[in-house]
């Protein structure tokens, strides 16, 4: 709420028909807390996707797969070298709000390693 009120932004919103349906959390890696242990804080320009919001009734409709696309487009269009995101696997029972795995080997992400035991961490690069 803080990062808000100061004006920061902190991600986008899928909108249908006049209303605000989902949320992807996308922003420069240093407007979060430390999101994995290996995290290089001296590198630059890289953009994180931290969580995602699709209401239940919404899901599997492909919103969060939309949300992706627009968060990538948006990190690069605002000056991101790399996306750096923390998904989990299907069948975790947790962390699923980091959003799926293989959404995000779909669109060409490469895994770099681990934060924690579920969270793969996983870059884009342009």
């Amino acid at each position: 709420m803080a990062l808000v009120e100061a004006g920061t932004p902190v991600g986008i919103l899928a909108h249908a028909e006049g209303k605000a349906v989902g949320w992807c959390s996308v922003a420069p890696r240093e407007t979060y807390r430390k999101l994995s242990r290996q995290q290089d804080d001296t590198e630059a320009g890289i953009w994180s996707i931290v969580c995602f919001y699709v209401p239940r009734a919404s899901r599997g409709g492909g919103l969060a797969s939309a949300l992706l696309d627009a968060a990538i487009d948006h990190a690069f269009a605002n000056g991101a070298r790399t996306i750096e995101a923390y998904p989990v696997d299907k069948a975790s029972p947790s962390y699923r709000f980091m959003g799926f795995r293989d959404m995000f080997v779909a669109r060409g992400f490469h895994e770099i390693g681990m934060a924690g035991l579920r969270r793969h961490v996983m870059r884009l690069e342009r």
